[in-house]
């Protein structure tokens, strides 16, 4: 009884006592998530009147981007109820300083799509009778925006005055959605969109098919969706729906970068292309089952072509995601043509030689359709011909074993791209939330130019057990706290701090009419979606 009674106590130490700490911390009304580079107040915590049927949003003088501009107006259009709802009858009748937030942006440029290299510094100022957010392109003018109205605690009456000068320590920080294991309806996509953008997250990963289903309307291969989709006529993402996403997307300063993973994880593709998978047999005779892509065909490279062809107009960014995780090489082992151009070959019986064989010539394919690719690690791990701006995606975790990988993989001169210890489709009793806090990219053993390799990350929500119902729940809050990781200074890590601001932020969110989930016991003065 003694030591049951002891064990008992250890656990509640370890799984109740930090949390009942951290709920006692008070909720810092207009804390920043994700907390800037560097902020400032004046001495005597200084503030500005606002009221909400004077204020507005305006293009200063002299910006390089003026009114016009369907980024910054779409902004200003959006954060004007995300800060005052609705005005209020009540309102004081001062003479307000603070009527308007100038933005000046310094580089011309409207129309485009953020990449990698894209700016998303800025600097915001409010001071009595001045409020000026300036940065380098629009992008960084939307990371801006975002960050005004989480400082305005006392709405619609004041604005702390404040100073943030801000920019994010990786390029690369994003989150992928899984639409092929439980489709997701448009909507859903667009207010995940809405949600990155207020954590800063700027690439949205779209693991659009995969073996369960093929839900890309293709307008080379229409029979992909018609005979792969879960239903052709109700769960697929037609060409109009991809053009909203995208330019949803854009309008928050977010990329897409689509994933059509192959060789394996293409099941899906079967029906709608016949010949393109390989077929398994049991002894001589063909067991009716399909396996990974047939790479020893030239129909395949034929077909490849054409679709990537269309897949590298269709999607904007620069990169595409070409997967290469997972391929199960027991259907290729069986199947004599295949066995018999191995030996033909030189290949042995080395099967990631044959997965490597059919990578490289798909690698070749989108290099000369312009495009650049990422790929997931086993594609660097079997040792594939790569070109030096390949991007490498690291995914397995086995106990930290991630952090040999990111060493190996830019030992090699690749960027690398993290997401092992991001898996928010596993979730467990308690704050989850702080193991991924807690993550740093760089603590690998390597040189300070290996991690300087080190782009930046992804959070993953992978579909086996999630759809609509429970999307958005299992994304917020805890997507907030990779998402700091990626923008905040390393030196951002005390837990409490981020406990209190998360659940502020979490609030602001529930405010927004965004379902995310409590970190622990409490109240928000918005619950229920705002209601």
């Amino acid at each position: 009884m003694a030591a049951a009674r002891a064990l008992q106590l250890s656990l509640l130490r370890l799984l109740l006592l930090p949390p009942l700490l951290l709920a006692l911390l008070p909720s810092p009304a207009g804390a920043l998530w994700p907390q800037p580079q560097a902020q400032s107040f004046p001495p005597g915590g200084g503030r500005c009147p606002v009221l909400a049927r004077r204020f507005r949003f305006a293009v200063a003088d002299g910006s390089a981007v003026g009114p016009g501009c369907a980024v910054l107006d779409a902004a200003f259009q959006r954060y004007w109820p995300l800060l005052f709802g609705r005005t209020t009858e009540n309102e004081p009748s001062w003479e307000t300083p603070c009527t308007k937030l100038l933005v000046y942006v310094s580089t011309p440029g409207c129309d485009g799509f953020p990449s990698l290299d894209s700016s998303e510094s800025y600097k915001l100022s409010v001071s009595k009778g001045s409020m000026l957010l300036s940065a380098e392109t629009i992008w960084g003018a939307l990371r801006g925006e975002l960050h005004f109205p989480q400082g305005i605690p006392t709405l619609p009456y004041y604005i702390n005055e404040t100073e943030i000068v801000d920019f994010p320590r990786f390029p690369h920080r994003g989150l992928l959605l899984d639409t092929s294991r439980h489709y997701l309806p448009l909507k859903a996509i667009l207010e995940t969109l809405d949600v990155m953008a207020y954590n800063k997250f700027n690439v949205f990963h779209w693991h659009i098919v995969d073996d369960p289903s093929f839900p890309y309307e293709s307008s080379t291969f229409p029979e992909l969706s018609r005979q792969g989709a879960f239903n052709a006529m109700t769960h697929v993402y037609t060409a109009s729906d991809v053009r909203s996403v995208i330019e949803y997307a854009r309008l928050r300063g977010i990329r897409v970068i689509a994933e059509f993973d192959t060789p394996g994880h293409t099941l899906s593709w079967g029906p709608g292309a016949p010949g393109l998978l390989t077929p398994c047999y049991i002894g001589k005779a063909p067991s009716g089952v399909y396996g990974p892509i047939n790479p020893i065909v030239n129909s395949t490279y034929q077909f490849v072509t054409s679709f990537f062809q269309e897949v590298s107009t269709v999607f904007p960014d620069f990169f595409l995601h070409l997967g290469g995780d997972e391929v199960d090489f027991t259907c290729w082992q069986s199947n004599p043509e295949i066995r018999a151009f191995m030996a033909e070959t030189g290949l042995g019986e080395d099967y990631k030689k044959l997965e490597s064989f059919y990578i490289q010539r798909l690698l070749d394919i989108v290099s000369s359709l312009g495009k650049g690719y990422i790929v997931w690690q086993e594609v660097f791990d079997n040792d594939v011909k790569l070109r030096p701006d390949t991007i490498i995606h690291v995914w397995k975790e086995n106990n930290l074993q991630y952090l040999n990988e990111m060493a190996n993989v830019t030992r090699a001169g690749y960027r690398a791209l993290l997401s092992a210890p991001w898996y928010l489709n596993r979730i467990s009793y308690g704050q989850d939330w702080i193991e991924a806090y807690n993550v740093e990219p760089l603590n690998f053993e390597g040189s300070p130019e290996q991690k300087a390799l080190v782009i930046g990350g992804e959070a993953c929500m992978w579909g086996e057990y999630v759809d609509v119902t429970n999307l958005t729940p299992r994304l917020w809050p805890r997507g907030g706290a990779v998402a700091e990781r990626l923008w905040s200074n390393e030196t951002v890590k005390d837990v409490q701090d981020a406990y209190a601001r998360l659940a502020e932020f979490r609030c602001t969110l529930l405010g927004r009419g965004v379902q995310a989930q409590p970190l622990y016991v409490g109240y928000c003065d918005h619950e229920f979606g705002g209601v």
